[in-house]
């Protein structure tokens, strides 16, 4: 029987998370552990807890939450404590409830949930819905249905990539019309450091940093450009950070200096 790990970065309680569960149980014949943060960890990036101790709290058959627990955090605790004979098959971190592209993966917990799980040999997939601002409840209908032909594939036909890879997905808006699948590389984001200000009762200032719209580099083959269309895409992501084109460069200038 396979055995499947799940963890997120929107918190236990998710939608997108029991969606995701039920959908597995339905489907799949497969031993499933749950472990998710606590509370919501959405841009915590590839953190994990070095300074307090964590704990289980058992929610449900094989489902714990870490409190205060990172999707890092989550994946590295269950692997140790929860896995005594044999590793999962499989690491799933999602549905996170927006999207995950170009950049914007270096903060994402859910992509980091990935990240810790290939770090440790273990195959992994981020799913993420991204949605318009002017969506109330998001619809995971697509996604499920997509995330259900990989996961068989991944079973049947063995995990596409190389060691410290995994595979970014993002799933399309429900208001936008299914273009189809797109293997793609992950796009260039427009950053701002805006921050919203204001004062609380006794006078103090303080910030609340601003949503990031989806501003991108004109790029046609990007995920972003492609999501926004209506492409679900599928970004093969590598850990190795390593700017190999400028090697030469470096070298010449280190020698130059």
């Amino acid at each position: 029987m396979k055995e499947i790990l799940l963890t997120n970065d929107d918190g236990y309680e998710s939608k997108g998370l029991k969606k995701l569960i039920k959908m597995l149980r339905k489907h799949f014949k497969a031993k499933i552990t749950i472990v998710a943060p606590a509370n919501e960890k959405s841009a915590c990036s590839h953190s994990i807890t070095l300074t307090k101790p964590l704990k289980f709290h058992k929610v449900g058959k094989r489902f714990y939450k870490l409190d205060d627990g990172t999707p890092a955090d989550c994946v590295y605790l269950a692997l140790h404590a929860l896995y005594k004979k044999r590793l999962p098959d499989l690491v799933i971190s999602g549905i996170n409830k927006g999207a995950n592209v170009g950049e914007d993966i270096t903060y994402s917990g859910t992509c980091a949930g990935a990240m810790e799980a290939v770090l440790h040999g273990i195959p992994a997939v981020a799913l993420s819905q991204f949605y318009k601002d002017n969506q109330k409840e998001l619809d995971y209908k697509l996604a499920l249905k997509l995330t259900k032909k990989i996961v068989k594939n991944i079973f049947e036909k063995g995990f596409p990539l190389d060691k410290k890879e995994f595979l970014n997905i993002n799933f399309p808006s429900s208001k936008t019309a299914f273009q189809g699948l797109k293997i793609c590389k992950a796009g260039k984001r427009i950053y701002s450091y805006e921050a919203h200000s204001n004062t609380n009762p006794r006078g103090v200032e303080y910030y609340w940093l601003a949503a990031a719209n989806l501003d991108h580099e004109n790029e046609k083959n990007s995920d972003i450009a492609l999501l926004k269309q209506g492409y679900a895409t599928i970004t093969p992501i590598m850990l190795d950070l390593t700017a190999y084109k400028q090697m030469k460069n470096l070298k010449k200038w280190m020698k130059n200096g």
